[in-house]
């Protein structure tokens, strides 16, 4: 592979914190939060899907890279997430499909918000629309980046920085493990891959009490200073003192795999209007799968309520006739007639599926219909095989019946003789 341009994407802590994400309001604990459950979906769908290490690295850089360009509120996580996985698995030469990137993703929202494992059909719309978003975000990624995506890991330094040390086994697998917990953080778009290896030897060093050379310092001969290594000594603690990311909605477009965005928008803001209205208690913390739990069923309720308003609306609109003056509609009906059609669209393509699966049981009837006549047709080739066969084996016994009934007639010479003999000896009889 040719690499056009080193690591050139450092940004300074003033610049993360004035990043996109705060113009867009939101806090630095949601967007810390946000970027390490977009690591842990990057890192478990790695492993689902069986790829090697420096795969899920590659695509946890280019999530961070992303996210310094662009808000957390406007491109969803999962999503992303998906997208990075995907592009860094071609990037480091072990590609996989779509169909199974998209899969993965899905078995692994519908684990996280105690759904049902329900397959993803590969020939339905939502498919099609999930697999269109995976490529348009793809290409988002590589615009941000300006296609220069060639990332350079500290994995590669702590194996020769650790030889150099004359560094036992463990202390070498323990860095490791720092190293691939410190994608998590935004150490990779803050410090140099040499600086972040030195970190995580060092932090290996104090916890494992394995004394490193200090006159004159070690780290001096790798290129890193002590400022540098304190500080991802320091952004390492404070990820382990956090408690395990939830995924917190701040998006304003959908980004689920398990269900559909459009059903669950177009019924889920007007609910929330009127749970207000009417003094419902609205649950805020949206994280955790019992609340939504609750939140689904909340919505589910006021949208058969719904339904029922807008069937009676309906059927009082049908009775009375509008007079000239009343041309102007209410607001409520309004919605009423938006929830109405939502629905009517539903039942559309519920129709469409019935239709779809009669026209499968029709082609399954008419193959087993064309498997019988095929039968048939052997049947009868059999029947007439046989028949042939029985009247062949009957020709043939015939002729041999008459070639045994025809041979008394037909005498051998000696039989001739000896009928002459007789005959003669008769006549000199009669003679003498």
């Amino acid at each position: 592979m040719i690499y056009t341009a080193l690591d050139t994407f450092y940004l300074t802590e003033e610049q993360l914190i004035n990043s996109p994400s705060r113009k867009d309001g939101i806090d630095d604990v949601t967007e810390t939060t946000l970027r390490i459950y977009g690591c842990d979906l990057i890192q478990e769908s790695g492993i689902l899907l069986r790829l090697p290490q420096a795969v899920m690295a590659t695509g946890q850089v280019l999530f961070h890279r992303f996210y310094c360009k662009k808000s957390f509120a406007r491109f969803n996580v999962k999503r992303v997430a998906a997208s990075c996985v995907w592009l860094a698995s071609k990037l480091e030469e072990s590609p996989r499909k779509a169909r199974q990137v998209l899969n993965v993703f899905h078995r692994m929202e519908c684990r996280r918000e105690n759904l049902p494992l329900e397959h993803l059909d590969t020939s339905s719309k939502k498919y099609v629309d999930l697999k269109a978003d995976l490529i348009r975000t793809e290409r988002h990624l590589l615009k941000e980046m300006g296609f220069i995506c060639h990332v350079e890991h500290p994995h590669k330094f702590i194996s020769n920085y650790l030889a150099t040390l004359e560094a036992p086994a463990k202390l070498r697998q323990e860095a490791w493990n720092l190293a691939n917990d410190s994608l998590r953080t935004t150490l990779c778009v803050r410090f140099k891959s040499e600086v972040v290896a030195c970190g995580v030897v060092y932090a290996a060093a104090r916890r494992f009490q394995v004394p490193l050379p200090e006159n004159p310092p070690w780290w001096r001969a790798f290129d890193a200073d002590k400022a540098g290594i304190d500080e991802v000594c320091r952004v390492l603690a404070h990820l382990y003192s956090l408690p395990k990311a939830q995924y917190i909605p701040v998006c304003k477009e959908g980004g689920s795999f398990a269900t559909s965005n459009r059903s669950r928008d177009s019924v889920a803001l007007p609910v929330s209007k009127e749970g207000l209205l009417d003094g419902q208690p609205v649950n805020e913390d949206n994280g955790t799968p019992g609340n939504q739990e609750a939140g689904k069923e909340g919505v589910m309720k006021a949208s058969l309520d719904k339904l029922k308003d807008s069937k009676k609306s309906d059927d009082d609109s049908k009775s009375s006739m509008p007079s000239e003056g009343e041309s102007k509609e209410e607001p409520g009906k309004t919605d009423h007639r938006i929830d109405a059609g939502g629905e009517k669209n539903k039942e559309r393509e519920r129709e469409r599926g019935r239709d779809r699966e009669r026209e499968r049981d029709k082609e399954r009837l008419k193959s087993r219909e064309r498997d019988r006549g095929r039968e048939s047709d052997r049947e009868r080739e059999r029947e007439d095989f046989e028949r042939d066969r029985d009247k062949s084996k009957e020709r043939s016994h015939r002729s041999r019946d008459k070639g045994h009934s025809e041979k008394p007639k037909h005498h051998s010479s000696r039989d001739r003789d000896y009928q002459s003999y007789s005959s003669r000896e008769k006549d000199r009889r009669r003679h003498h």
